[in-house]
């Protein structure tokens, strides 16, 4: 059985969304808490969303070693941290994390008997640019950085155990839920 579930998919397909939505119908699910250094968006809470590093701190970390994986995107740095997930392991609780493509891969090659990648895809590049511009959080610079940055995501796809595409909110979310119940069966409850 797999306990580490990680999530991938280009910026602006709805991965946070999915993760939010997830995490509060199944209870025993707990979500990993990266470490970034990009500043902090209105929505989000230090500890809960992400954990806000500065810059100098992260690279200690990563010379101690202490990340399983981690990236550079669009100029900050995400990791996620090796106590997160071997706490994971040991007490045998379910983990969700929100990983980049490259990050997902790093988990799976670290733990890949606990590891269940799965890649959202959106429903198409129009649709992309619409979220990412809706969202307002980004520059227009960003935006194509991202958009640029898809094609290369994508390519990924075929590395990830599952995949589905967030064209339907609530159909993706199902979705989600059903990927994760049927790999937990027995060692959760469905809703």
């Amino acid at each position: 059985m797999k306990l580490i579930f990680t999530i991938s998919a280009p910026s602006g397909t709805g991965k946070s969304t999915l993760c939010k939505a997830v995490l509060k119908e199944i209870p025993e699910l707990t979500f990993s808490v990266s470490c970034t250094t990009r500043s902090i968006r209105e929505n989000e809470t230090n500890g809960k969303d992400y954990l806000f590093i500065k810059h100098s701190e992260f690279q200690a970390k990563v010379k101690a070693g202490e990340f399983a994986e981690y990236e550079d995107v669009h100029g900050q740095y995400y990791g996620t941290l090796k106590s997160s997930l071997d706490k994971t392991i040991i007490k045998g609780n379910p983990l969700l994390l929100e990983l980049d493509v490259k990050g997902a891969m790093s988990i799976k090659a670290l733990y890949p008997d606990q590891t269940l990648s799965i890649f959202v895809k959106p429903p198409n590049e129009g649709e992309l640019r619409k979220r990412l511009e809706g969202r307002g959080t980004d520059n227009m610079e960003l935006i194509q950085k991202r958009l640029t940055r898809i094609h290369m995501e994508l390519e990924y796809e075929k590395m990830f155990d599952t995949s589905f595409i967030n064209d339907n909110l609530e159909s993706a979310i199902k979705e989600l839920k059903h990927i994760i119940f049927n790999e937990l069966k027995g060692k959760i409850h469905e809703y």
